[in-house]
């Protein structure tokens, strides 16, 4: 199935813009052994339980108020709505590489790696993918937002995340049977949430979906905070998998008095 652009999406410029994918290592183990790219759904990341849901400053896009009691029920209700259309995305995410970033490798592998890659390679990979596979652009804040539309808000996320200059590969899945309306209680009143999670036996957590490995990945790179050891390490496993792309320390990896500390405070650093 041919890759889809998001409503209103965007691309980089030039199609063999570098990504990266920043892998604790035993997720790298995990794609290396199994060749699966593994999307999580939208609704289940732990850092952030507002992905693909509207900005709070955008509230006003239906024309209701947020102080108004007569409004407050269809706001939670046009909320919760989103929330459940959300439950049929299912999410794998890339940083736009202009630079090492120390942040990047603290937050999402810093005993990892990184898959290197290029765009249009990713693209690629996702093409024989049967379930309506997406790629695209993040958009950082609200200024770019039209309507009410949920690939715009599974598209967008705060300004604090902008530092991650996401790449967003993502499957649709839809539930044919799905109800929009679990977020009235047994009194028809509307919550701004579903009130029970969508049946985990038609709706799962996560997917995992097989990809040509050798084709996606340009090379490895190892974390700054990674031991000494761990480049072996990788290296070892890529060729018991049979394949040829080489693994290197980050660039990062010489220049250890400047790093912040594995378990620094990312706030400072973000001005946050």
């Amino acid at each position: 199935m041919s890759v889809e652009l998001f409503t209103d999406g965007r691309e980089p410029d030039n199609p063999d813009t570098i990504v990266w994918r920043f892998l604790d290592m035993w997720k790298f183990e995990d794609f290396i052994r199994t060749g699966e790219l593994f999307f999580n759904r939208a609704d289940r990341f732990p850092r952030d339980d507002l992905e693909g849901l509207p900005p709070n400053e955008y509230m006003h896009a239906p024309g209701l108020h947020p102080l108004d009691i007569n409004d407050i029920q269809e706001i939670n209700s046009a909320n919760a709505s989103i929330a459940q259309f959300r439950e049929s995305f299912y999410v794998n995410c890339w940083y736009l590489f202009d630079e090492e970033r120390a942040s990047m490798w603290q937050e999402y592998g810093a005993d990892g790696v990184a898959i290197a890659s290029r765009y249009s390679l990713l693209k690629a990979a996702l093409e024989p993918i049967p379930d309506r596979p997406h790629l695209g652009l993040v958009r950082y804040g609200s200024k770019h937002l039209t309507g009410w539309n949920t690939q715009r808000f599974i598209t967008t996320k705060r300004e604090e995340f902008a530092h991650e200059r996401e790449v967003r590969a993502l499957l649709w899945i839809m539930d044919p049977f799905a109800g929009g309306n679990r977020h009235f209680d047994i009194n028809n009143r509307a919550y701004d949430r579903p009130l029970t999670p969508p049946p985990p036996d038609r709706v799962k957590d996560f997917h995992r979906r097989s990809i040509d490995v050798q084709a996606l990945v340009t090379g490895i790179v190892v974390s700054p905070y990674a031991a000494e050891s761990r480049l072996a390490e990788v290296e070892k496993l890529i060729r018991s998998e049979g394949y040829t792309f080489p693994a290197r320390r980050s660039d990062l990896a010489r220049f250890p008095s400047v790093l912040p500390p594995a378990d620094a405070d990312l706030r400072k650093y973000f001005g946050q």
